[in-house]
């Protein structure tokens, strides 16, 4: 997904201010070196030191640093204190990690597109190792030695020649007087000297969230709070047309009942009816009673079953072409094999643990927010237009979000909550989704149908491809919705020479939205799946045919478009080389066993998996094994680079397995994890096997790039295993046994 822009402006002031709790900080930039114009009483009291907003060292040896960007279980809140860490050269277990509130002074603060990382490597590493030159300095002055002469670890400087040290404590106020240096002249650590970078660090959190400490969104409580449900229409589009407020109002513990007109834009404020109570039990109590007459007549024929119908006949028929390449026709009609199949995957939930939600209060000031948000900048740009309240009077506190993978993008409980809030009598209110009104109010991946057809030639080589892909426009049969178009350059496309992708749209008002691996989560399931049905038609190893198909080692360009990466064959082939060496691709195994590779390309991360699984007569799915190899560059933290990797394999074995959502009459079916089931344990992989390949190149983002490697993965795998093809998904709606 598109990372948000941000602010890349570094400070070029210096400012005194107060602290909390009586003592001063200098506030110096990161930018350009000055010096600092103090008296000799403020010098004389200065005791913390703050060269950026990322670090703060007291006098008494306390070393905090800021995470930055929101935590939704990536891991950003511990990977990104420790790129300060290994420069400031402190060990984690050191240091406290404060998450930052949305703030201009820190750049970009988002959780998307697997940017958090790359977008904060560079700045983070030099925030840390300015703070550490200046250190030195403050020794180097206070023994009147030169700098050369002086190393740091562990939080201390030290002269080895004479034996002294000083803990950074004992240097904070006298570095704090220091001009900061000019970034030209820092010294960043090459890897070989990475101490905390590429360990294993445990999560900053992970005490506080096994002991039940309260981090989340909907752990929040602030003296006189009021709780508040919210119910929209089941129906996409839907109004109120009447309900029964007052009896809502004359329920015990309940505060206020009313409607909201609202708009129908989901990004917005959508129409529905408020419970404010004073406990979340008694809100959601009185929303069981509520009994609403909503307009529903926006769902008239957009049902499931309608859709697909609709796509197999759009299929019968030319679709606007996207891109052709070469002489398709010619090819197929001199090709040695050509097959057809067609592709379906449906429209799926996000599926948060935590359901949607956000603590809102408003006072005189403006409104303040304890959010989930995966971008808080964006949502409070959103409650700005839709209440019309300047940005300024919206203060947003970053909280720890249970699962994001880009429902939280969406801000719209965000805004609900501030209407909430503007209702209360000046209580803070905290707003909670029900599980029924996350699952049936999501801006859900898209469903998507592709109608392939494919060719080899006689020497068993990929040598024509047709897609007609048929997707989805929101309120429109002209434009894909949100995350539901296509890229004119995915795979195979750059790498075949007839190639051509036609696309026909169909009208839905189910809105779509960003989830984990955008567009590759759908992509790469359809493209690795018909890839190995030629494979197997031209009697092909393959792991071989891809290799072929991927060609020599080189940096294929990609489209002129702001999503476009241009595409490293040889990272690539890699990554697939070292996954069949390590997951014994080739052996052979007992009958109704198999294994299926994969590969794919996205947000700027090379992944390819096998799997090896075991299919019963009867049916039965049993994965034996995951062999993961993934090449995002250098590894901040092992052991959340492992969990990432481990969460991805699971997460996509729940949505290909048996998630799915259905629409009747343009509302969604499922309401609950009963009827759209995570993964349970009896069914994880026996064993998952994790190869990461590091090197030089800036390290990429690590959230998607292993998501939709999966599905692909194990429906190739059963293809091995049982000679049945899963070409829609669940698998739940296969027939998996041996043909």
């Amino acid at each position: 997904m598109k990372s948000p822009k941000f602010d890349r402006a570094r400070r070029d002031f210096i400012r005194v201010s107060s602290l909390a709790g009586g003592g001063f900080v200098l506030s110096l930039a990161l930018s350009g070196p000055g010096r600092a114009q103090a008296s000799p009483a403020l010098k004389a009291s200065l005791a913390d030191f703050t060269p950026s907003p990322f670090i703060r060292i007291t006098s008494a040896g306390v070393i905090t640093l800021l995470a930055p960007n929101p935590e939704t279980g990536q891991g950003v809140r511990t990977a990104l204190p420790m790129m300060i860490a290994e420069e400031l050269d402190v060990d984690m277990a050191s240091v406290g990690v404060e998450q930052a509130s949305l703030r201009a002074d820190v750049g970009g603060q988002f959780a998307a597109g697997s940017g958090s990382t790359p977008g904060n490597f560079m700045r983070l590493r030099r925030a840390g190792a300015t703070a550490r030159a200046m250190l030195v300095e403050a020794a180097a002055q206070t023994w009147n030695v030169p700098s050369s002469e002086l190393r740091t670890e562990k939080g201390q400087v030290i002269h080895d020649a004479t034996g002294r040290s000083l803990a950074y404590g004992a240097l904070a106020a006298a570095a704090a007087l220091l001009p900061v240096p000019a970034e030209s002249t820092l010294r960043l650590k090459p890897s070989r000297e990475f101490r905390v970078m590429g360990s294993r660090v445990g999560g900053v959190d992970n005490r506080a969230i096994v002991t039940g400490q309260p981090l989340f969104g909907i752990d929040q409580k602030l003296p006189g709070m009021v709780y508040a449900v919210f119910a929209k229409c089941p129906v996409f589009g839907g109004k109120v047309i009447r309900a029964n407020v007052e009896h809502i109002k004359s329920l015990p513990d309940v505060i206020d009942c009313f409607v909201i007109e609202g708009s129908g834009n989901p990004s917005g404020l959508l129409p529905g009816v408020a419970i404010i109570a004073r406990s979340t039990w008694a809100s959601f109590s009185a929303k069981r009673l509520l009994r609403v007459e909503w307009d529903e007549s926006a769902g008239a024929h957009h049902t499931s079953a309608t859709y697909a119908s609709k796509a197999a006949d759009r299929a019968k028929s030319p679709g606007a072409n996207l891109r052709t390449d070469g002489d398709v026709e010619a090819a197929f009609a001199s090709a040695a094999t050509v097959i057809e199949a067609a592709y379906a995957y449906p429209f799926l939930n996000h599926a948060t643990l935590e359901p949607q939600g956000c603590t809102a209060w408003a006072t005189g000031d403006g409104i303040e927010f304890w959010t989930t948000s995966q971008s808080p900048e964006w949502g409070r740009e959103l409650i700005s237009k839709t209440l019309a309240i300047p940005p300024e009077k919206l203060k947003m506190n970053l909280v720890r979000g249970g699962g994001g993978f880009g429902r939280r993008l969406s801000n719209d409980a965000l805004v609900e909550a501030a209407a909430l809030a503007l209702r209360t009598g000046g209580k803070p209110v905290k707003l909670t989704w029900t599980r029924e009104d996350d699952m049936r109010h999501c801006f859900y991946r898209p469903g998507g149908f592709h109608f392939l057809k494919g060719a080899v030639d006689a020497q068993g080589r990929l040598s024509a491809w047709h897609n007609h892909f048929v997707t989805f426009g929101h309120w429109s049969a002209r434009n894909p919705a949100n995350c539901a178009g296509i890229r004119t350059d995915e795979l195979p496309a750059r790498f075949i020479a007839n190639y051509q992708l036609d696309q026909s749209i169909l009208h839905t008002i189910v809105p779509t939205g960003l989830m984990r691996a955008p567009g590759a989560n759908a992509m790469a399931f359809v493209m690795q799946g018909f890839i190995d049905e030629l494979a197997h038609a031209a009697r092909r190893d393959p792991v071989e045919f891809r290799l072929e198909l991927l060609g020599e080692d080189r940096i294929v360009p990609c489209n002129p478009d702001p999503f476009g990466e241009p595409y490293d064959t040889g990272r690539m082939k890699a990554v697939l080389r070292r996954v069949a060496a390590e997951s014994g691709w080739g052996e052979s195994l007992p009958q109704g066993e198999g294994r299926g590779v994969a590969f794919h390309f996205c947000h700027s991360g090379y992944v390819a998996m096998v799997a090896h699984v075991t299919v019963s007569k009867e049916g039965g799915l049993r994965i034996r094994q995951v062999t993961a190899v993934v090449d995002v560059g250098p590894i901040i933290n092992l052991s959340g680079a492992e969990n990432q990797v481990q969460g991805a394999i699971i997460d996509g074995l729940s949505a290909l397995w048996r998630q799915e959502m259905t629409y009747e009459s343009g509302r969604a079916v499922q309401g609950n994890f009963n009827d759209y089931p995570l993964l349970r344990i009896n069914d994880a992989p026996e064993r998952i096997t994790i190869h990461f390949i590091q090197n030089e190149i800036p390290p990429t983002g690590l959230g998607e790039p292993p998501y939709p490697v999966i599905t692909p993965a194990v429906c190739n795998a059963i293809y091995a295993a049982t000679g049945t093809r899963v070409r829609q998904l669940p698998l739940a709606k296969s027939d998996l046994r041996w043909s």
